[in-house]
């Protein structure tokens, strides 16, 4: 009878899978003509159905046997290495397996080296091993909270306590500057803000109040604060145009008529033309290609933070035009450096005709042509005349300057030629060309005061050298409310007589001086 269902004699050997696994695909492989190996047959002490049934039940069993061996039995696993005996390594949750050829200890290294070569090991200076330790602190904080390396012997408590003292301290302080910062932008753009709403109003008055009825407000008390406190963009061309004035009746007619004779010289000069027609234009060949060159150079080096006035910018050509103009319009004056500072102001503020004709009245009055044309004698009236209000409202400072045998022509020069438009910031010197034109050129000295007012302690503590490099490059951070803050503590007075009243009065002496001084009329 058939035997009863239950667990066969599988063995899953890999050995005897792979027989079954041959015997039931021999078949297939064998050559052509070839007849396949008969099965052998079961023991004789075995029935026939007993073997039957064994090798069936082994057949139905050799795919659930093949699954097996296939996935854990098919690969020998290497044997494993003795571990080298060396302590355990660590990980997150347990230990590892230990590593091999750990990193030996510097001081076996030491004693091998030792063993080895029989010499005994000189530590280096302290110096030189602080600098191989394997230890970079990466802040502050990492020098004063952190332990110490190994190699180096530890904090004690005292020593630990005070450096989070002083990390603490380093903390409150790096905070309060912080605060400090934040309430100083803060207070700025408050002031900004309220500087904007003043020149919105400002201009509104300017517009709708002022400017129409110029000729019988401008002298009034309310335009002069009004002036005083700085002129709104919007109407400052305007303004400046009106207090300058045209005594020269110049238009822009003739603006352009001076223009395009300078075209034709620039033009005649870089073909090369014979000099008789450039001396028939009312200049020598040398001092025009001078005044030409200069231009050119001055106008790479005007405002060159702007990048708006040098060659290939929006107004380099403009300004180029209003000077090249200006030298065939006064000959006798030509172009001088600093000029292009000047009409560079005016260019922001004015169309081109209306610029030219500002700048050609401004280049007229007193004081500019008396420095544009190199008068010495009369810039030595101005320099005398400042020294006289020097020595009123600053004794200390001016006595110091004395000491030192520095004369105003060394700062003043580059101040008045520029009108202050190099000396100080953009923004500033707008607003110093307010009063100017509001004042005159007793407004121009009055400023110089007021700047060696801002810096007198600074100026004091210096020699002859320090001074003058200092007031040729006054600092970039001075403000427009600290500069007038000193110019309105300037009083432009001295014994009863005002600036005007001072200059006439060395004018006269200097002539009366000169009539001493002339030879007699020979008998």
């Amino acid at each position: 009878p058939p035997a009863p269902l239950g667990f066969t004699d599988v063995n899953l050997n890999s050995r005897n899978t792979y027989e079954v696994n041959r015997r039931r695909s021999a078949p297939e492989h064998l050559p052509h003509g070839g007849t396949a190996p008969a099965e052998p047959a079961p023991p004789p002490q075995e029935p026939a159905e007993r073997a039957r049934h064994r090798v069936g039940i082994a057949g139905a069993g050799s795919s659930f046997a093949e699954f097996f061996t296939r996935n854990f039995f098919t690969k020998r696993t290497k044997e494993l290495k003795p571990a080298v005996q060396s302590a355990p390594g660590w990980k997150l949750f347990g230990k590892v397996p230990p590593r091999e050829n750990l990193p030996k200890d510097s001081k076996i290294i030491q004693q091998e080296y030792e063993a080895r070569t029989g010499r005994m090991y000189k530590p280096p200076p302290p110096s030189a091993r602080r600098k191989n330790i394997e230890f970079e602190p990466l802040s502050t904080t990492a020098l004063i909270l952190e332990d110490r390396p190994a190699n180096l012997p530890a904090k004690s408590v005292e020593e630990a306590l005070r450096h989070r003292q002083e990390y603490d301290e380093m903390v409150a302080e790096a905070k309060k500057r912080e605060i400090k910062e934040a309430h100083k932008r803060k207070k700025i753009m408050r002031e900004r803000f309220k500087q904007e709403e003043n020149i919105a109003s400002a201009m509104v008055i300017w517009v709708n109040e002022i400017l129409p009825n110029w000729e019988g407000m401008r002298a009034t008390r309310r335009v002069r604060e009004l002036w005083w406190q700085g002129l709104p963009p919007s109407v400052r061309g305007k303004v400046w145009s009106l207090a300058v004035g045209n005594e020269l009746n110049i238009t822009p007619e003739l603006y352009e008529i001076f223009l395009s004779r300078a075209k034709e010289r620039w033009k005649s000069f870089s073909e090369t033309s014979s000099e008789n027609d450039i001396e028939d234009a009312g200049a020598s060949v040398a001092d025009r290609e001078a005044s030409l060159e200069l231009i050119k150079l001055d106008i790479s080096r005007t405002f060159p933070s702007l990048y708006i006035f040098q060659k290939g910018g929006p107004y380099h050509d403009l300004l180029h035009s209003v000077l090249g103009a200006y030298t065939c319009y006064r000959p006798d004056v030509g172009y001088v450096q600093g000029m292009s500072f000047i009409a560079a102001v005016l260019i922001l503020n004015l169309e081109e005709a209306d610029a030219f004709i500002a700048f050609a009245n401004l280049l007229n009055k007193p004081c500019q042509l008396a420095f544009f044309r190199v008068d010495h004698s009369m810039m030595l009236k101005y320099f005398a005349a400042f020294e006289v209000f020097f020595e009123e409202n600053l004794p200390k400072l001016f006595l110091h300057f004395k000491s030192y045998s520095l004369t105003p022509d060394i700062y003043l020069i580059d101040w008045i030629f520029t009108l202050y438009s190099k000396s100080l910031p953009l923004d500033l010197a707008c607003r110093v060309w307010d009063v100017f034109c509001r004042d005159g050129e007793e407004f121009l000295f009055r400023t110089g005061l007021g700047i060696l007012r801002l810096y007198e302690d600074i100026l004091l503590q210096m020699d002859f050298i320090h001074i003058a490099q200092f007031l040729t490059k006054l600092p970039e951070d001075i403000t427009s409310e600290k500069l007038f803050s000193c110019i309105a503590a300037i009083q432009m007075q001295n014994s009863n007589k005002k600036w005007a009243q001072v200059f006439a009065s060395l004018m006269k002496d200097n002539k009366e001086g000169d009539k001493n001084h002339s030879p007699a009329p020979k008998s």
